[in-house]
């Protein structure tokens, strides 16, 4: 199973969204405090999130508590500041990576980064734009890494793969 890691996310929507992407593809979400927002069940049930109960969800006190527990090994940075692509031919997706992603305003902090500077990636956009926003950044990587390692437990085909008993 996959990992998504969100380091300190600041704006409500984007880890909605985030959340939206792990219930349907049933990658683990992983929240490092502090969060920007309430995600207690008076909180979520209030803004909608009729989705909420399929996010399987941890929420760590710190990326060091994230670290002593879980011993995360084949680990990937999502930031602008990388030197590799995604899709460079060296980046490999496994079953079972953790995929971390930093705040909104400034992502992950230099040393997180430095201590893993072979396994920063970032996502090729313009020379005069920032960065891409969050959920769509990890929904970009997400599938990324789903196809890698084969769309596990998800479904191929929608209901058009066959009309009135044809196949489409």
């Amino acid at each position: 199973m996959l990992n998504i890691v969100l380091v300190e996310p600041e704006i409500h929507p984007n880890t909605g969204n985030v959340a939206r992407t792990c219930a349907a593809t049933g990658i683990r979400l992983h929240l490092v405090e502090p969060l920007g927002f309430d995600i207690s069940d008076k909180a979520v049930k209030r803004a909608g999130l009729d989705y909420w109960h399929l996010v399987d969800l941890h929420v760590w006190h710190s990326l060091e508590e994230l670290f002593e527990v879980e011993r995360p090994e084949d680990i990937w940075l999502a930031t602008s500041k990388g030197v590799k692509s995604y899709v460079d031919s060296i980046v490999s997706f496994r079953d079972g990576c953790w995929l971390f992603f930093g705040k909104e305003t400034a992502g992950l902090s230099e040393s997180f980064r430095s201590a893993y500077r072979e396994r920063c990636i970032r996502i090729p956009i313009r020379a005069e734009a920032r960065c891409l926003n969050l959920s769509n950044s990890v929904a970009i990587l997400a599938y990324e890494a789903l196809r890698q390692t084969g769309f596990p437990g998800l479904r191929a085909e929608g209901e058009m793969a066959e009309i009135k008993g044809k196949p489409y």
